[in-house]
């Protein structure tokens, strides 16, 4: 349920959290939530997804968080890859403006605001940690689309609170256990891939598109911080704007490439559905082998999505334990206080940022937006409605609004 309910990216989906697996199955209490939520910051993948994962983890080990990753992912790559098929028959214009759709953004607002009130209570209660936050708010609120930022403030966040040691002394040893299997896995994963890639395209394989689509995907997925505001952009400059260099195209003449019409109808629509941003691979997979056939095009969108989300959940249940050892050692306990403040900040600054791009010229439509936003923030504060019903009600809203 929460798989095919969950959207607003990664801050959105950190509040449907807070109502889903803490306030009503408590899976999780909210500082584990919240502890979770800083850990996978710091890695680069889909942080919402990686969070999922160590949820399953906590509750059934590795073979629960492979069933908790598949089930996350699963509904958004299929409805991504599926788009891939039906591009053609849609009518652009009508999927931008349907109806249905017309108050889902201002409620994602509203499930990002509720995620940093409840975040707010658990990791802001004192005077640097709501300094922290403050800076960290309007540093990202004007730097949103600058992918640095978010790593620079969490690193920053982590140092200041580490300038007093008086608050939280060191008091036990940390164990010194490491598993390294997980680890090598992803790092020989990744030499494979950029290796095959390399020579299908030197030496012209048969299979070279599959081969160089698989090396592309699970490079973002090792390397993007920022979520898929990142990925985004990183997407398109590898399948839109490279294969446009006329020197690129003489080198490979089989790079693959995406029209940039296509390219922008799907990262639209990845915002249109629940479930990780990340699912837009599966459509840029699709799209990629489009002209290969259907079975082609199947195969295309499995590897994209599995090529996007392997290394997220490589690295975070590899460095997991070792954060849970490194959690003993004051100073990374300490680090905490910070990050997670910057977390909040960061919230905070998503939902503002987000509120500005629902400003129109129309007067009525901005008391609307701000309505649903409202509405939204107090369904989840004050009522026991599941995230699914409130998702279902800004969806009837909206296909009501059209009849007004």
């Amino acid at each position: 349920m929460y798989s095919i309910s969950a959207f607003g990216g990664p801050q959105g989906h950190l509040g449907m959290m807070m109502k889903t697996f803490v306030n009503k199955r408590r899976d999780i209490t909210e500082a584990e939530l919240m502890d979770y939520n800083s850990f996978c910051q710091l890695l680069p993948g889909a942080s919402s997804t990686q969070t999922l994962t160590l949820i399953g983890y906590k509750r059934g080990g590795v073979v629960l968080a492979m069933l908790t990753l598949i089930i996350w992912t699963l509904p958004a790559c299929v409805l991504m890859g599926a788009f891939s098929f039906f591009l053609t028959y849609i009518n652009e214009r009508t999927l931008r403006t349907a109806a249905l759709f017309r108050f889902v953004a201002p409620m994602t607002v509203g499930f990002i605001a509720y995620g940093a009130y409840q975040a707010f209570k658990i990791a802001v209660h004192n005077t640097i940690t709501r300094v922290i936050l403050a800076v960290s708010a309007v540093a990202t609120f004007i730097l949103f689309k600058t992918p640095w930022i978010f790593p620079i403030l969490l690193v920053l966040g982590g140092f200041v609170t580490n300038l007093s040691d008086k608050r939280i002394p060191q008091k036990e040893l940390p164990s010194k256990k490491i598993k390294w299997g997980n680890i090598w896995l992803f790092a020989i994963i990744f030499l494979l891939a950029g290796a095959s890639s390399e020579l299908s395209r030197k030496n012209n394989w048969p299979s070279r598109r599959p081969l160089n689509l698989f090396e592309n995907t699970y490079r973002f997925g090792s390397l993007v911080f920022g979520g898929g505001n990142v990925l985004i952009p990183m997407m398109y400059e590898q399948f839109v704007a490279r294969p446009e260099s006329q020197k690129l195209i003489h080198r490979n003449p089989n790079i693959i490439r995406i029209n940039k019409e296509d390219f922008y109808s799907g990262a639209g629509m990845a915002r249109a559905i629940p479930g990780p941003v990340f699912a837009v691979t599966s459509f840029m997979g699709g799209m990629a082998m489009r002209d290969k056939g259907t079975a082609m095009q199947i195969l295309g969108c499995f590897i994209a999505s599995t090529g996007i989300f392997l290394p997220s959940a490589l690295l975070v249940l590899f460095f997991f334990p070792i954060w849970h050892n490194l959690k003993k050692y004051a100073v990374v306990f300490r680090a905490l206080e910070g990050i997670n403040s910057v977390v909040v900040g960061i919230m905070i600054a998503s939902a503002c940022y987000m509120m500005k791009d629902l400003a129109t010229i129309a007067w009525t439509d901005i008391f609307l937006n701000l309505g649903v936003i409202a509405g939204t923030f107090a369904l989840l504060k004050f009522s026991r409605l599941p995230s699914p019903v409130i998702v279902l009600i800004c969806l009837l809203l909206g296909w009501g609004w059209s009849f007004l």
